[in-house]
C-alpha cells in the first residue's frame, strides 16, 4: 500500500490564486521526485466546531479559507527520498511566498490500509 502525506492549513481568502499557483508549481517538482499522486482542496465546506474542527485545528481567522491536500508516495522511503530531493530542487525557492502561516499547518504521513 502507498504512503500518504496530508496537511491542513488557513489561507487568505484574498489569495487564493497565489495559492493555486504555488500548490501547482509545488505538485510538478512532488511528482518529478517520485510523488504518484499530488491533490490540493479549496475549502468548500468546512464548518466551524466547538471542540474539535479544520478551522479549530489550524486556527482559522476571519477572511481565512481551511484547505486540505496531500501526496501519494509508493511508500515511506519513497517519500522521505522524493521530499528531500525536492526541498533542494531550485523552484522550491518560490516557497518564500507561501500564502499561509506554517506555524498553523497541521502535516502527517500515513500508511495507506484501505485504498479502493
Amino acid at each position: 500500500m502507498s504512503y500518504v502525506m496530508a496537511y491542513v492549513a488557513a489561507v487568505p481568502t484574498d489569495r487564493k490564486d497565489d495559492y493555486v499557483r504555488l500548490a501547482s508549481a509545488m505538485a510538478e517538482v512532488f511528482k518529478e521526485y517520485g510523488a504518484t499522486r499530488v491533490v490540493e482542496c479549496w475549502g468548500a465546506d468546512v464548518p466551524p466546531g466547538k471542540l474539535t474542527s479544520f478551522p479549530l485545528a489550524v486556527k482559522a481567522e476571519a477572511g481565512e479559507t481551511v484547505v486540505s491536500g496531500w501526496q501519494e508516495w509508493p511508500d515511506k522511503a519513497a517519500q522521505e527520498a522524493g521530499m528531500q530531493k525536492a526541498m533542494q530542487d531550485p523552484r522550491m525557492a518560490i516557497m518564500q511566498d507561501v500564502p499561509l502561516d506554517g506555524k498553523r499547518m497541521i502535516f502527517a504521513g500515513f500508511d495507506a490500509v484501505v485504498d479502493v
